[in-house]
């Protein structure tokens, strides 16, 4: 993959929108009565070039810890990430349960667990990629990634696509480390120059002094980035770098790979979406290939949405993470890639279609 600024992302495939869409209006239903069906069976097709496809799907979630963590940020220890590697393994989690059901792959990538963790189990696919191995800095204090270890990170998150199968069509994207929520808080600020009380939410569960401290953690993060160059500031790259973390800069490199790739980004929530707002505004382009699973109750999840100009397809008051709001959410691609290859057209059923304005 060429890494950033130099992603190849491939531009909608307007022939097959388009004859998607023409399939629609022919379908034996009242033009647009589906709605965001219809839509989303479009919207697959201009992304992989062809006849929209849900399947085969891959769920692939980036862990790691951050350092911010012993701030108090968050209502669990950092060392509930490496167990919670070890329940996706299992196959305990709830991304595991979702995994079964729908019958989707999981793989998790240990981009920077610090703690040690049992590896048995069948419930996922595990990697350990080399930069788990690289230093992490204090976001608060000093900026989380160096140029090198970004570097990597994006390059551990496009590997992990490279080794789906080559007929992978959606990618469900996903995270897991204590103390992430704080940094994609502090990311979301310093990219929409919100106020860090505008984005800061409960995370884990944290709320009275706790969320206080989280916010005012999160303000001396973007007051020191601040301070920097104003050539810094408007980079996102920076901002990625500065206050993000291994699993977020390896999840901006895992949907670039993708997109690149002609694969649906089925986007998960406030972590991932604001993973995603970085990588688009490294790269505008990057935006046609993804779509939006869920608005998550994490308080700037709305905000980060709303700068994508995206419309998610849930809102069920989720704020998990690991995919599971993209898991919950794929089924309605399925639905809807299912209703426009199976549903018969008014000529094929014989059914009439309704007469052209104008006609008696």
């Amino acid at each position: 993959m060429a890494l950033s600024p130099s992603w190849v992302f491939p531009e909608l495939d307007a022939s097959a929108a388009g004859a998607a869409r023409a399939r629609q209006d022919t379908l034996t239903k009242p033009r647009g009565s589906l709605g965001a069906l219809e839509d989303l069976a479009v919207a697959l097709a201009g992304i992989q070039g062809g006849p929209p496809a849900s399947r085969p799907a891959a769920a692939v979630l980036f862990a790691a810890d951050h350092p911010v963590a012993r701030h108090g940020v968050s209502a669990y220890p950092a060392e509930v990430t490496a167990a919670m590697v070890a329940n996706f393994v299992r196959g305990g989690a709830a991304s595991s349960v979702l995994c079964r059901h729908l019958g989707v792959e999981l793989r998790v990538v240990d981009v920077g667990v610090a703690h040690p963790y049992e590896r048995a189990g069948g419930g996922a696919q595990l990697r350990r990629d080399p930069v788990a191995d690289d230093p992490i800095g204090d976001l608060r204090v000093e900026d989380a990634l160096s140029e090198d270890v970004y570097e990597r990170a994006l390059r551990a998150g496009a590997a992990e696509i490279d080794a789906l199968g080559g007929d992978t069509r959606v990618v469900l994207l996903g995270e897991m480390g204590i103390g992430n929520t704080t940094a994609a808080s502090a990311m979301a600020a310093l990219l929409l120059g919100l106020a860090p009380e505008d984005v800061v939410g409960a995370g884990t569960g944290v709320t009275g002094d706790a969320l206080s401290r989280k916010v005012e953690v999160v303000r001396d993060a973007t007051r020191r980035v601040q301070g920097a160059s104003s050539a810094f500031r408007a980079d996102p790259r920076r901002v990625v770098r500065a206050v993000g973390g291994k699993e977020i800069a390896a999840l901006v490199g895992a949907m670039a790979r993708a997109i690149e790739r002609r694969m649906a980004v089925l986007v998960d929530g406030f972590i991932v979406s604001t993973a995603a707002l970085a990588l688009v505004r490294m790269d505008a382009r990057a935006r046609a290939g993804m779509l939006f699973a869920h608005r998550s109750a994490e308080r700037g999840h709305a905000h980060v949405l709303a700068a994508l100009e995206a419309r998610p397809l849930l809102d069920l008051g989720m704020r998990l993470g690991e995919a599971s709001a993209a898991l919950a959410a794929l089924p309605l691609l399925d639905a809807a890639c299912a209703l426009h290859a199976g549903m018969a057209t008014f000529a094929s059923a014989s059914v009439p279609d309704r007469a052209p304005p104008g006609t008696p």
